[in-house]
């Protein structure tokens, strides 16, 4: 759980921010996400797997030229 106490003379808006850094920091939101629904040892597997293609094909693409700024 993510908690900011704020301190003496702090605004608001840089106490929030604190937070908002440790929340992210702490991937509540993608824990968040990931306990959103229900799903199988089998489906967690076919995703894991479908992942792994995706960024094994992305690794094998050959650069891409890089355009010089003038």
């Amino acid at each position: 759980m993510a908690s900011v106490t704020i301190n003496q003379g702090e605004s608001i808006e840089s106490a929030l921010r604190r937070f908002k850094r440790k929340v992210m920091t702490e991937e509540i939101i993608k824990d968040a996400k990931k306990h959103a629904f229900f799903m199988s040892k089998g489906q967690k597997a076919k995703l894991k797997s479908a992942l792994a293609r995706k960024r094994n094909k992305k690794k094998r693409r050959p650069p891409q030229p890089q355009h010089q700024r003038g």
